[in-house]
């Protein structure tokens, strides 16, 4: 497998059944996420999936890096999306015993802006969360502006800091207005939006914004009966 770690997923929470929905966390090897001291309880299983090369595995094309002597964003999503829902997940269930009856995928920073990616891309998940999420990346908002795709009984959680907007590279100045955008455009195409600011700059408050992602997927994912949306379908 490429990008993404399977062996290194974590259980962070189990559901209290083996048909509970699924959120899948996207993850760093390097730098895992510290979000668990901040999740209540919740109804849905909840796993870490590690993913090795960040810029790389997460973005949807290439693009120039934001930073001088920085690598350029290698745009493999595609691929690792792939990976996640044929070979990762499958893996993953039947190893822990799961059949869920829904699943999501949860984000951060371009972790988050995969999340997005992968709820437009794949019919494995009914709902994203993206946490801080990568919108301003490079074209991002045309492409799923341009996107034919029916969103109907799909949700997406979108929240971001309110300091956000003041970061150093002007690029990075526009994340809130993008993510905006996307909430819009994901309305229009009959997706479940909750929209959502909070206190701080893009590295402050990550555990209570992912609590807080992932107590609306919780709920959202508990709401949904239609079993076919168990099924893995190719990106």
């Amino acid at each position: 497998m490429g990008h993404v770690v399977m062996e290194q997923a974590r259980l962070v929470v189990r559901g209290p059944q083996d048909d509970a929905p699924v959120v899948y966390v996207v993850d760093s090897p390097e730098h895992p996420f510290d979000f668990e001291e901040d999740l209540p309880k919740l109804a849905a299983t909840v796993i870490a999936v590690p993913v090795i090369s960040w810029n790389d595995a997460l973005t949807p094309w290439p693009a120039q890096a934001l930073y001088r002597g920085e690598e350029p964003f290698g745009g493999h999503a595609s691929t690792t999306l792939n990976e996640l829902v044929n070979e990762a997940i499958p893996a993953i269930e039947k190893g822990l015993g799961l059949a869920p009856r829904s699943r999501a995928v949860c984000g951060y920073s371009l972790g988050g802006l995969f999340a997005l990616y992968a709820l437009v891309r794949a019919e494995a998940f009914v709902a994203c969360a993206s946490i801080s999420a990568s919108m301003w990346y490079e074209g991002w908002t045309d492409y799923l502006d341009g996107l034919d795709v029916d969103l109907r009984g799909r949700f997406a959680c979108l929240s971001i800091g309110t300091k956000e907007k003041r970061a150093a590279r002007p690029i990075l100045k526009t994340a809130q207005d993008k993510m905006e955008e996307c909430a819009r455009i994901l309305e229009q195409k009959g997706c479940a939006v909750h929209y959502q600011t909070g206190p701080g700059n893009h590295m402050q408050h990550v555990g209570e914004r992912f609590a807080a992602g992932l107590v609306y997927l919780d709920q959202a994912l508990n709401s949904v009966k239609d079993a076919t949306s168990t099924q893995h379908q190719s990106a």
